[in-house]
């Protein structure tokens, strides 16, 4: 029995172990030359910017002096190969059919002239800097080289005038707008660089480009330094003369496209903001991608992580572009005002890095350690309101408001693009059609729905086709006639209430009687519009103002402005002074539940407290809404639509407004106003015989 084995053996049982490792290693070392290879291969088949191409070759040298067994080198591969798939000079080229554009966002959404008009308006300043020609003035005192390059460039199809000295191309440039200045350094008069100087002087826009045969780098270094973007040496060689043109033109070109406000969408939930995009993303003929924000907190989501950590990510932005394989997309920044901040950072300053014309061209992204040019990218924020977003955020955009769709504006798209689109998701196109008439659609937005948008709307109407699709597969429906063509199913007001079960909301409507302190207000919120009654009454006390309703901090310091002008002013509206000693007065607004806050119910409580006083009644089909002082001066508020279209709603059939609300109201369609009489009114003593009876 042996109880170990001899040196001989143990030779024999290692080398075959020691074999099978080296030619594992082996394997690995014949295989990285030929990764690394074909990465070098990849940047020489597309025209990288030089940084990059400076990047990756860095990075490939450090990659071939290390073994390929070690984590940096999967990681350094992976960096190197994102780099070389990022879309860096490839672009999508704009849609400029107006017409087709135009076509498109009608196809998608009804209504919303006034945005699709603000949109159009802002698709027209980017197509007129893509049609313009690029502007070249060519300086030189040889008669012959003038002629050459001015027939070159014309051929390239550029705008060229010519100058044959300093003096007469600065005048030139003066009275005229060039992209370009190709001059000779040596000429009489005014030479090249002091010419260049005055360009900078009058037009620092105008880019300069010095040519001369007598090249020295002194004189190249002294050019640049001074402005000049390129130096070139005569004889001019044709192609690099193309190459320059060409380069300053397709600079020119991003930076005047790329420029502009960014487009902020802010309305409540469900007015079409994220379609908006979309569609515009389609009309242009642009990739599109959504980026959420809603409740990011860590920069490095936007900014990326550094490549030092474990499993480290580009940016989100740099993420979507690199999936959608395209430097020019429509990027939706979705929930903006609902950002976050920690310990990790604040995301919306980064944001104002990515937003910012003036920056974004050389975005840098932890992760890529290089700048990237986001200036063609197209962004689009949405919100559903700009109040919790940050001052400086607020000045990048240019905001948009999505009001709340008008009932008839809710019928007409529920009938032409919700209904078509749910029965063909739900496989009833096929089988069976709808007869909602308008009076059974406007039901339901009233008693199943309370919003500004339509996505309750369009969840009932689901819930419909889902009941409906049930009785035909059960059987309890015929899905065909005896012809074998589709049925129509009907729809009345007692069928929805079968379907959809009892009403599930119910929106205050106006009082039956006129009553004494009580009026009517117009309140908004995200929701739309709604009318809120505001009772007041008083009993033997101790001259106390109470105050009920869970109101807010705002809404109880309008109550007390209110009843002090009344009672600074009480013997003008013909009030008993004493009237207001040892009483208490009681203000309520029902639903006690909602919490309610804003300055627009001032003039409307102080109504409330003169009905009260006079003993008159206050006219029940008439509501106000405005910010009253303690001159009795009514001050502008805001969602003067959705307050109107809540009156409508409501039977009223007088609206009383601030006079500074004129513009507002000016602004809206005859339907949003129609069957109100609306009274503009700067002082509340100037509309009491209109309130009270």
């Amino acid at each position: 029995m042996w109880f170990f084995k001899k040196k001989g053996d143990e030779k024999k049982t290692a080398e075959p172990k020691k074999t099978l490792n080296n030619a594992k290693v082996s394997q690995e070392t014949e295989s990285q030359p030929s990764t690394l290879a074909k990465l070098r291969s990849m940047l020489d088949e597309r025209p990288y910017p030089s940084y990059v191409r400076e990047a990756v070759l860095r990075e490939l040298e450090h990659l071939q002096h290390m073994d390929p067994g070690m984590s940096e080198y999967s990681i350094g591969l992976n960096y190197v190969e994102y780099l070389l798939k990022l879309p860096w000079n490839k672009y999508t080229q704009d849609n400029l059919d107006f017409s087709a554009v135009e076509q498109t966002l009608n196809k998608h959404h009804y209504g919303l002239t006034h945005i699709k008009e603000r949109i159009l308006e802002y698709l027209a300043i980017r197509t007129l800097c893509i049609l313009r020609n690029f502007r070249i003035l060519v300086v030189d005192d040889e008669e012959i080289a003038l002629r050459n390059l001015d027939y070159i460039l014309k051929r390239e199809g550029y705008d060229v005038d010519t100058a044959t000295n300093g003096r007469e191309a600065l005048e030139k440039v003066i009275q005229k707008d060039f992209d370009l200045v190709i001059t000779d350094l040596k000429m009489d008069q005014m030479d090249g660089m002091q010419l260049l100087e005055k360009i900078k002087e009058v037009k620092p826009q105008v880019e300069v480009a010095v040519v001369t045969g007598y090249a020295t780098v002194d004189s190249a270094v002294e050019a640049l330094k001074k402005g000049a973007v390129h130096y070139i040496s005569k004889p001019i060689n044709i192609e690099d003369l193309k190459r320059l043109a060409h380069e300053r033109e397709q600079k020119k070109r991003h930076q005047q496209i790329g420029r502009g406000a960014v487009l902020c969408f802010v309305g409540p939930p469900g007015t079409g903001k994220t379609s908006m995009g979309k569609s515009i993303a389609e009309a242009l003929g642009r990739s599109f991608a959504r980026i959420s924000l809603g409740g990011l907190k860590d920069e490095a989501e936007l900014r990326g992580h550094r490549r030092t950590y474990v499993g480290a990510l580009p940016g989100r932005i740099i993420q979507e572009i690199y999936r959608l394989g395209v430097s020019n997309p429509v990027i939706m920044l979705d929930e903006v005002d609902k950002i976050g901040k920690d310990f990790r950072g604040d995301p919306a300053s980064v944001l104002l890095e990515i937003l910012d014309q003036e920056q974004n061209f050389q975005f840098y992204d932890h992760y890529l350690e290089i700048p990237f040019d986001l200036s063609r990218v197209m962004f689009i924020a949405t919100a559903n309101t700009v109040s919790e977003l940050p001052g400086p955020l607020i000045d990048r955009f240019e905001v948009i408001q999505f009001s709340g769709y008008t009932e008839r504006e809710k019928i007409q798209i529920a009938k032409n693009y919700i209904l078509p689109k749910l029965q063909q998701d739900s496989g009833l196109s096929s089988y069976i059609t709808f007869d909602l008439p308008p009076e059974v659609l406007a039901f339901i937005i009233r008693e199943y729905t309370r919003e500004a948008g339509l996505r309750n709307l369009e969840r009932e109407l689901a819930a419909l086709c889902r009941r409906v699709a049930r009785l035909i597969v059960s059987k309890k429906i015929a899905p065909c006639d005896e012809k074998g063509e589709r049925c129509a199913i009907s729809f009345d007001i007692e069928k929805i209430q079968e379907f959809l079960g009892p009403p599930r909301f119910q929106h205050e409507k106006m009082g039956t009687t006129n009553r004494i302190g009580v009026t009517t207000g117009l309140v908004w919120t995200e929701n739309g519009g709604e009318i809120l009654l505001i009772e007041s009454t008083r009993m033997q006390g101790t001259n106390q103002l109470i105050l009920t309703g869970l109101l807010g901090k705002i809404l109880k310091e309008s109550a007390h402005t209110a009843l002090s002008y009344l009672r600074s002013n009480a013997e003008h509206y013909g009030i008993d002074p004493m009237s207001f000693s040892n009483v208490d007065i009681h203000i309520h607004i029902p639903s006690g539940a909602i919490p309610k806050d804003g300055p627009s119910a001032g003039i409307t409580i102080f109504f409330a407290l003169l009905s009260l006083f006079l003993d008159r009644p206050a006219r029940r089909n008439v509501a106000l809404t405005g910010e009253l002082t303690l001159t009795g001066r009514i001050l502008p508020v805001e969602g003067i639509r959705e307050k109107l279209l809540a009156a409508q709603r409501a039977g009223i059939t007088t609206v009383i407004l601030p006079a500074k609300n004129l513009s507002h109201v000016e602004f809206l369609s005859e339907d949003v106003k129609e069957g109100l009489q609306i009274v503009l009114v700067d002082d509340v003593s100037k509309v009491i015989d209109i309130v009270l009876e």
